[in-house]
């Protein structure tokens, strides 16, 4: 690696091309495998990365960016931030971190949400007064030096210190008004160790990403980050700094971070194109490399490289030197558009996943150093595939725009909330405290194996009908004998809860090898929205209504919301997100009416990704609720009042959005309170919440199985803040990704919890 950056990208996909990272993970929690048949995989993957990378031709190989589940978790453990709970286990060095994720029996994991407004979530660290940091791990300086013997000299990532303690919330018993930004001078003596030991290792930058900063910030929380990187900037025996932010405009933090003693600024030019006109003022970056985040590292779309060079001509007198680079890390998308045989060839002309990405930050890079006349090619060939994209006629459905120019505002209203509860308790007849699931039950080898023998030709469509309906029947019968109140029918027949939407209408591709990292082992395949939106005919009635033929209890039926749609997409970017939503809202508000009308009496459309989508400053917040909250009214809108509505929210801090969850008019919302231990009512409460509510007793992103005490005690904190007659009893989130023998001990327990907190209310 150069002394300069040059041309770089600030993360890659860290699962494996064929999620081979994914699969040792699993097999080493299912004692299937050893810990050293593990670290070989992470070895292989990790040396893959830097291989690739320094063979395409970047200047600048970012390293520490493999991670065996979450970079916050790993900056947590780097310096010493391991909960008592954890380090009482006993366990080793790579069982503890493991225990910190998934939790144990005896161990609750932490807790864990959203990577800012991204579908990656992150571990939530929890630092206290007490909190001894030290570099207590190495890994970072390890990973520089494994990769030197390769004859790659890599760039360090880390989470900055900011952003970390930003990140991370108070542990249990930390005083009132205790900050983990309070801990600030610590953490930094931590940092400057690591950095002392990079630079003893070779190492001449260190990454260091303070995404927190895309975000509102409060003056103290600039000046903690002036304070982190003059500190920084002043130890003596340390590389080259460059500190990143990234998902948009820093703002206030651009003019302090130019102001401090390090060498580079990387900045997102694509979700932060609004600093362009401030660079060039800021006090400090001439003397910088600025890094020009100018490809989009979070969607799919080729790059107007011609644009984007344009774009980083104009900074060359903004700074010292000008760098290129991805927006953010690639880590939010695919590894290989090469890969897909069965996207349609006119859109893959118009698609770049990671690899792709990389290619264009390298012909940026010759760009700057060689003038345009060395990449006319790639240059012509970027500017032809954008335009065909602009032109292309099926990306338009006039039907489509048609119908959303007939919307008028009775489309989005449904009859009072009271009336409607009347309604659906003479329809349903339900128990107090009535227990259900979000959707999902267990997907088995045998459910995959029959979708992909369907999806191979194999089988035909009768036979794939027949081994589907054999396991509908099956989670029927079982909820039956656990005793649940409102069923579902388990989804064997969806891969995925948008990806299956998305395969049965119109605008959208899907790939086959197009995996995406949500957190530790878990991998979705985004499906790519690249035109106006359809529903051709009815995508799950003929499930719901077979699974309701076979009990007398309702089934609910599942579909998955509009803003979750276009939030867990690739979308298109050549129209604002508002219309694709009312587009996307149109397709499931047939598929509710479709419901309705075979006889489901319960419809659930799930909006986990509600808060994910919300810009990360305050200032964007109204216009996106208000088209957000209007899209989800669309799709649940055109049903009687005895149709009881419910939708589900996931791993999310709910504050912002609060007064939006109740605009959305839901009969009944269930969310994700097990982890929190139901912090989440108290501000549902805060704004008079007055609808049925479910919040979580079952955390399904552990194998951990609570106990039916554990259950009942979470339904009795519940209690306190919500009326019996609205309280739902639910898990936190789908069961897709458990195991049978978990999931039935788990809702055995939780309807006997149910039960026996029932039996108390007479």
């Amino acid at each position: 690696m150069t002394s300069t950056i040059g041309s770089t990208v600030l993360g890659y996909p860290r699962i494996g091309p064929n999620r081979e990272l994914k699969r040792a993970l699993e097999s080493y929690w299912a004692s299937d495998s050893s810990e050293a048949e593990l670290r070989e995989a992470a070895r292989r993957t990790r040396t893959g990365t830097w291989r690739t990378l320094a063979d395409a031709g970047l200047d600048s190989v970012p390293g520490n960016t493999f991670s065996f589940y979450d970079q916050v978790l790993d900056t947590a453990v780097t310096f010493g931030a391991v909960p008592s709970r954890f380090s009482a286990l006993g366990l080793g060095p790579l069982d503890t971190y493991f225990a910190m994720a998934r939790g144990t029996d005896s161990a609750a994991p932490l807790e864990m949400t959203k990577w800012f407004d991204t579908n990656y979530h992150y571990l939530v660290p929890e630092i206290g007064p007490d909190t001894r940091f030290l570099l207590a791990d190495r890994t970072p300086v390890e990973q520089y030096r494994e990769a030197l013997e390769l004859g790659v000299s890599t760039r360090p990532v880390l989470v900055g210190p900011v952003t970390f303690l930003l990140l991370s919330k108070p542990a249990e018993g930390a005083p009132d008004g205790f900050r983990p930004l309070d801990r600030l001078d610590d953490v930094l003596d931590a940092y400057a160790e690591l950095l002392a030991e990079l630079k003893d290792a070779g190492a001449e930058w260190v990454q260091l990403d303070e995404p927190a900063f895309a975000a509102d910030r409060s003056e103290p929380e600039l000046a903690a980050l002036r304070k982190a990187y003059r500190r920084l900037g002043k130890v003596q025996e340390r590389p080259r700094l460059m500190a990143a932010g990234y998902f948009g405009d820093l703002g206030e933090a651009l003019g302090a971070l130019a102001s401090c003693p390090i060498e580079a600024l990387g900045v997102d030019l694509v979700a932060g194109r609004s600093a362009l006109d401030r660079l060039a003022s800021l006090h400090g970056l001439h003397s910088k490399t600025l890094v020009a985040g100018l490809i989009d590292g979070r969607n799919v779309w080729r790059a107007d490289l011609d644009r984007a060079l344009t774009t980083a001509a104009t900074l060359l007198g903004a700074a010292g030197e000008v760098a290129v680079s991805t927006s953010c890390s690639l880590l939010h998308v695919p590894y290989d558009v090469g890969a897909e045989a069965g996207i349609d060839p006119q859109v893959k002309s118009w698609l770049a996943f990671a690899e792709q990405k990389v290619g264009e930050v390298v012909t940026l890079g010759r760009a700057l150093r060689e003038g345009r006349e060395a990449v006319a090619d790639e240059l012509a060939r970027a500017s032809e595939a954008v335009a065909d994209r602009t032109g292309a006629e099926r990306v338009r459905n006039h039907r489509v725009q048609a119908r959303l120019g007939s919307l008028r505002p009775e489309h989005v209203r449904r009859a009072d909330y009271a009336d409607r509860r009347r309604a659906q308790e003479e329809s349903l007849e339900l128990p107090p405290l009535p227990t259900t699931t979000i959707g999902s039950f267990p997907q088995t080898a045998e459910v995959r194996e029959a979708r992909a023998a369907a999806r191979r030709g194999d089988i035909d469509h009768a036979a794939y009908t027949r081994r589907m309906r054999d396991e509908i029947e099956r989670v029927v019968r079982l909820q039956e004998r656990l005793g649940l109140d409102v069923l579902v029918h388990g989804e064997p027949e969806r891969n995925d809860m948008v990806q299956y939407f998305s395969e049965h209408m119109e605008g959208f591709v899907s790939t086959e090898a197009g995996w995406v990292q949500s957190y530790g082992s878990r991998c979705v395949r985004p499906p790519i929205l690249f035109g106006d939106v359809a529903r051709p005919e009815a995508i799950t009635a003929e499930w719901a209504t077979y699974a309701q033929r076979l009990t007398e209890k309702p089934v609910k039926g599942m579909l998955t919301g509009p803003v979750t749609i276009l939030a867990w997409s690739f979308v298109r970017d050549d129209q604002p997100l508002a219309d694709t939503a009312r587009q996307v809202a149109l397709a499931i508000r047939d598929e509710v009416r479709d419901l309705e009308a075979a006889g489901i009496r319960v419809v659930q459309v799930d909006e986990p990704a509600l808060r994910e989508l919300l810009p990360l400053r305050a200032a964007q917040h109204r216009d996106y609720l208000n088209w957000a909250v209007e899209a989800f009214r669309l799709a649940t809108s055109g049903v009687a009042a005895s149709t009881q509505i419910h939708t589900h929210l996931c791993y999310s801090e709910f504050g912002d959005v609060i007064d939006a969850i109740v605009a959305l008019d839901a009969d009944v919302t269930s969310i994700e309170a097990a982890r929190s231990r139901m912090e989440v009512l108290d501000d549902l409460n805060a704004v008079g919440f007055a609808r049925g509510v479910g919040p979580g007793v079952y955390d399904i992103h552990s194998p951990r199985v609570p106990g039916a005490e554990e259950v009942a005690d979470l339904l009795r904190t519940a209690l306190k803040a919500v009326p019996s007659e609205r309280l739902w009893v639910n898990p936190d989130c789908g069961l897709k990704t458990r195991g049978y023998a978990e999931v039935e001990t788990a809702l055995q327990n939780m309807v006997s919890a149910a039960a026996a907190v029932r039996r108390s209310l007479r």
